[in-house]
């Protein structure tokens, strides 16, 4: 008699889609797939925010633009508490570190695709920061630039600066490690260290850091 093979399945990452264009959120409900459940939508701003209140998701997908403050008004009232990624059409400087400064997770355009998409929202569903490769140097160039102009040298070591140029250009801790020949657990303890010379508790504040200091 065959014996029943035990499988393991992790549970499907509860999304919250927010956009003012259901056409949108249909196409990236049909893009996430099977690894993600949708929980809620939303419209708006205020029905987002309602939303996320009522149904507590691992993460949550929101344009920049649309009615009640868009985005950013989205990020300022949850983003304490859930790890919200903004997709948007925009690709501006402004609009990404404006999104960052508020507390978002990460920053994505609507032109990702849909298999780098899913990788970059399993990442931000566990906390990691994540960035579209095009708007990934800029974040890394302003906060190699704040954390010099903060103690008029650079506080981190090579290997330090080495681990957060991966990060910043939005490699996962495994992809940092094969880089550079380490294990992904000195990545992060890496990542650690960055925090504690900052001052910062949360990777995604290492961005944040740069956005609200100095930016002129």
């Amino acid at each position: 008699m065959d014996t029943p093979r035990a499988t393991s399945r992790r549970p499907p990452i509860r999304v919250v889609l927010a956009d003012d264009h259901p056409i949108w959120r249909d196409g990236v409900r049909a893009d996430l797939g099977a690894g993600f459940e949708v929980v809620g939508e939303a419209s708006d701003a205020d029905e987002a925010i309602a939303v996320i209140g009522a149904t507590g998701p691992d993460l949550v997908v929101c344009d920049l633009k649309m009615p009640g403050g868009g985005g950013i008004a989205v990020v300022k009232a949850c983003g304490a508490d859930s790890n919200i990624v903004i997709l948007s059409v925009s690709e501006q400087e402004r609009d990404l570190l404006d999104a960052v400064a508020a507390g978002a997770a990460g920053y994505l355009t609507k032109s990702t695709p849909g298999d780098e998409l899913r990788e970059a929202l399993r990442r931000a569903a566990l906390g990691e920061p994540v960035f579209s490769p095009s708007l990934a140097t800029l974040v890394l160039g302003e906060f190699r630039r704040l954390s010099k102009q903060a103690t008029g040298v650079d506080p981190l070591t090579e290997r330090e600066r080495e681990v957060l140029q991966h990060v910043g250009r939005g490699y996962t801790y495994r992809q940092v490690g094969e880089a550079l020949h380490i294990a992904p657990k000195t990545v992060e303890n890496h990542v650690r260290n960055i925090l504690d010379k900052l001052h910062l508790n949360r990777k995604q504040e290492l961005i944040r850091y740069a956005a609200e200091h100095g930016i002129e």
